[in-house]
Parts: C-alpha cells; structure tokens; sequence
C-alpha cells in the first residue's frame, strides 16, 4: 500500500530533525530549473503569480535567491520534519522512530510543485509553490503538464516497490491531479473525513487535512497493506461509517 499527501505552506527549518538519515530528491535537477524560472521574478511578480501578501512575496523572493544545490544536511531538511501544517500535525513524524521513518519511505510520498514527488526523508530546501500556481517550463504551460508524467511514473514505481497494488489518496484535488489515475495499476481509494454541523455531516477542511494526518500515521503505524483495514482507524472521534462509505471512497465521521 501506498498514500499520497499535500505538501503544507507552512514550514519548520528551525527545530533540530529528529534523524540523520536522509536521501535526495529524484527529480532535483527539474526542480533546479522551476527554482531557476523563479529566481528571476521580482517580489512583485510573485506576490501577482501565487496571490500572497508582499511580505511573503519578499520571504520567497529570499528563499529561491538562496535556493542552490547541493542539498545537505546543512542547508536542507528532511520534507516529512520540514513541512508543518496540519496534515503534518495529524501525522506527528516527529515522534517517529527510525523504524517508522523507514517504514514511511517505503509507504507514503508527498507531491510538491517545486519537487514533483518526495520521499518522506528527502531533503527540501525552503519554498513556496503550490501545483495550481499558472506558471509553466518549456513546452509545459503549467506545472500539471511539467510534472505529470515523472510524478505517475514515480508514483507507479513506488506503488509495484510497496508490494500491494493499493494507492490511498490522501491528498488534496489541487495535488492529486498531479497523477495521471488511468496510466497507474492499482486500486485507488480516497478517504473522507466528515463532522456533524447542524444536523448533517460535513468535510470541514481544517479538521479534514489533519484527519488525513491522522489517517497516514496509522497505515505506517500500523504497516496496513489490506484497504479493508483502514476500516479500523478511529482517532480523535472519528470512526468507520459504512452507512455513508462506498468501495472506493470510505467515509469517517464524528459528532
């Protein structure tokens, strides 16, 4: 079994990671030339292209004038310690031993914009470029079209490496559409996670991104390979709900 999930906008290169192992990205020499592309664009460009505030137009102005290979334990961090949302709160890698984290290489991969498809331990350099960001390389007129075929051909890959033709999308639409689903050999399933407001139940978005979190650290936890487990995965007040589950889509809710 296989998840994918989102990258998280805020970062932490601060606190001391929790491990010495690493490995580097597989398509950096691609994301060399994004960075590339990106470097020449002035705050105010930027600030226009990804919609953020001035200040964070100059932070990330900052971040890919610094950005350079290669990639070491010095100027760089492990992506699974170094993203800090809330899926990642869900997720606690923190907290993983080094068994868990090897075990999170061979099962979970994290889409990126600046880096096509990540490793758990893969470094990453710090960065803002969400996949629905209009901006394109070469022939490729947006990152969808940049990345699509490298990201199904990874995914593919880490999918027949995982021993069970079973991928588990945890990942927003935004990433997700990164991956070309009719050229991968596998059963997909998607998750949802659902909070009872007034009287119905809902996707909240804040609770579901770190439900999926949550969700992700219990197939490593839990080393699941078999989709009918993931039936079992109760946290924080979620529980299996066959009522509103089909096949494909399991559903979770609480409240």
């Amino acid at each position: 079994m296989l998840a994918v999930i989102s990258p998280a906008k805020t970062l932490d290169f601060e606190t001391k990671p929790t491990t010495s192992k690493f490995t580097i990205p597989e398509m950096l020499n691609y994301s060399e030339k994004l960075a590339g592309k990106l470097r020449k664009l002035s705050p105010e460009k930027i600030s226009g292209l990804m919609g953020i505030s001035p200040s964070l137009a100059e932070l990330n102005f900052e971040r890919f004038r610094l950005w350079s290979l290669p990639f070491t334990p010095e100027n760089a961090k492990q992506a699974i310690l170094a993203f800090n949302g809330d899926v990642y709160d869900g997720l606690d890698a923190s907290s993983f031993s080094e068994k868990k984290l090897f075990l999170a290489q061979q099962k979970l991969r994290i889409l990126s914009g600046l880096y096509g498809v990540l490793r758990p331990l893969d470094l990453i350099q710090p960065y803002r470029l969400e996949m629905g960001t209009k901006i394109g390389y070469g022939k490729a007129e947006n990152l969808y079209e940049f990345w699509r075929k490298m990201v199904t051909e990874s995914i593919s890959n880490a999918i027949k490496e995982s021993g069970s033709k079973i991928l588990v999308n945890l990942a927003s639409h935004e990433y997700f559409k990164s991956i070309d689903t009719k050229k991968i050999d596998a059963i997909i399933i998607t998750p949802a996670f659902k909070n009872l407001k007034n009287g119905n139940y809902k996707i909240i978005t804040f609770y579901a991104k770190k439900a999926r979190g949550l969700m992700t650290r219990f197939i490593i936890d839990n080393n699941i390979d078999n989709p009918e487990d993931l039936q079992a995965f109760e946290a924080e007040g979620y529980n299996f709900n066959p009522r509103l589950s089909g096949d494909l889509n399991p559903v979770f809710t609480r409240g």
